[in-house]
């Protein structure tokens, strides 16, 4: 197996006197999807926040060790070219409101001041849109706004515009927790079409998604890591009584 994309090693993280990450260890393997599962609040979405560098935004908000991308501290990165690099979808769809289908896309260059010639641009949002499955239902209407379209398709959009910045790799927190099953099922096929070209991580509290779409499962509670490893592995034989609870359904 090759040496992993992204290392989170010995990483804690806290608001003020709160612990939400304790002593992480966790290895995300190249063009592979890796779920983090685990009960709310146990800090799934804190750890992908910080992982790009959002956590800090956030006051009384720090961190303790190490998340290495290829090996290069992203701590001693500037966090802009941390988020070019690994690129975020979030809960619910949030195209930009104000622009233009093509716009939402290209807006990481254009937001970041990175001037591209027009034929450039139309190359990126047609591959990035491409990308996502969305291309053939809006090639027509590039200049209407996003937020016309269905929240599936917002959500697409949304994966169109990290897609684009060509990041290596892709964040998801709970991407098809506001889309109805068929918008799910969607997405759900794209991600596995997806790991093809890009890593994805990606936040889950759909037991059955996590089983469907990924290749490793990291099961967290009340903040540590409490097992990590094959998604087959850890849902058929978990080494520890709390994951087999979880996924049980004893407690979530």
């Amino acid at each position: 197996m090759e040496s992993p994309v992204l290392r989170v090693e010995n990483f804690s993280a806290h608001f003020g006197e709160i612990t939400v990450l304790s002593e992480v260890n966790l290895a995300v393997q190249h063009k592979r999807v890796t779920a983090l599962m685990g009960p709310s609040g146990c800090g799934k979405t804190t750890l992908i926040r910080c992982i790009n560098r959002m956590h800090e935004l956030i006051p009384d908000a720090g961190v303790n060790g190490k998340i290495l991308l290829h090996d290069d501290d992203l701590y001693k990165m500037n966090p802009i070219l941390v988020r070019k690099k690994i690129g975020m979808v979030f809960q619910r769809p949030n195209p930009f409101p104000t622009m233009s289908i093509y716009d939402n896309v290209i807006a990481g260059y254009t937001l970041n001041g990175i001037r591209i010639k027009k034929n450039e641009k139309d190359r990126i949002v047609e591959e990035s849109l491409q990308k996502a499955a969305l291309w053939e239902e809006v090639k027509d209407r590039l200049h209407k706004k996003g937020t016309f379209l269905s929240g599936g398709q917002q959500q697409r959009l949304c994966i169109a515009r990290a897609l684009a910045m060509n990041p290596d790799i892709l964040l998801m927190d709970e991407p098809t927790s506001a889309l109805d099953p068929k918008a799910t099922t969607h997405i759900e096929r794209l991600i596995t079409e997806l790991k093809k070209n890009v890593t994805i991580l990606l936040v889950t509290h759909n037991i059955a998604q996590a089983g469907r779409v990924s290749d490793f499962t990291a099961f967290l509670y009340l903040g540590e890591l409490v097992e990590f490893g094959t998604t087959e592995k850890l849902f058929t034989v978990p080494e520890d009584k709390r994951t087999e609870e979880y996924l049980s359904g004893k407690f979530g």
